[in-house]
């Protein structure tokens, strides 16, 4: 295997700022940031805006769709469907 043609593979922290969680890992991501690590080395950090820490799927927190108050709205709107003897 040829070293030249693979980017640099190394330890990088990302770190979750909306949810204060950070996790170390393996990555070809470059920071000009340092961060301290509980094993006492420094590691490069790169921010995210969203991890599996405050992701709505992950989280289970995700929005409930008012699907019952969209469809009396749309009746409201445009009728309570099909009329007898009108048009299919």
């Amino acid at each position: 295997m040829r070293q030249d043609e693979h980017p640099d593979y190394h330890p990088v922290v990302f770190r979750d700022r909306a949810a204060g969680y950070a996790f170390l890992t393996r990555s070809t991501a470059h920071s000009e940031q340092t961060i301290d690590w509980d094993d006492g080395r420094s590691y490069p950090v790169v921010d995210v805006e969203i991890s599996s820490e405050s992701h709505p799927f992950y989280t289970g927190k995700a929005r409930a769709v008012d699907t019952e108050g969209r469809v009396a709205r749309f009746e409201r709107r445009y009728g309570g469907g099909a009329q007898p003897g009108g048009p299919a």
